[in-house]
């Protein structure tokens, strides 16, 4: 059937015995052959992962290194171990945000070395879905604040109602 319906390139011919030749290869009684279905559909793509609160706006982290903005809490996580650090974090983040506080600092320390457990698993802590819809962003504090030992937390508005 199909060598019955193609066609040669322009310039190129085939030969009657040719086409007799192919023609009676072609067994027009077997079934097209078909691709085989999956059983199972491909896996959907996994939602994209969140890769943790955006950086606080210039602007807004200015205000708040000023104190234009009112830093609502502070909470000190030195001498903590990992479980008792991130449960104090949750539950301060939260009920600051409960109280309408608009930014609060957590304090970290910088670590022995630079390398600081607590500082480097604070932002991952405030991407938890726990958290998630109630940080805006987070950045280093300034100088006066605590630095590089210590990180501003920005909350989003409260809903009203």
């Amino acid at each position: 059937m199909v060598a019955a319906t193609v066609h040669p390139m322009p310039g190129r011919t085939v030969s009657k015995a040719e086409r007799e030749a192919l023609a009676a290869q072609i067994d027009h009684n077997a079934p097209a052959a078909r691709i085989p279905i999956p059983e199972k559909p491909a896996p959907k793509r996994p939602p994209h992962p969140w890769l943790g609160p955006d950086n606080i706006e210039p602007r807004r982290k200015h205000r708040i290194a000023k104190e234009r903005e009112e830093i609502g809490g502070r909470i000190d996580l030195h001498g903590m171990d990992q479980m008792q650090a991130k449960s104090a974090l949750e539950g301060f983040v939260l009920s600051a945000w409960n109280r309408g506080d608009r930014a609060v600092l957590v304090i970290t320390g910088k670590g022995a070395r630079g390398g600081g457990v607590l500082r480097r698993m604070t932002p991952e802590w405030l991407s938890s879905p726990a958290l998630r819809e109630v940080v805006a962003g987070i950045s280093e504090a300034h100088r006066n604040h605590g630095g590089e030992g210590a990180l501003y937390v920005a909350l989003k508005r409260r809903p009203r109602g």
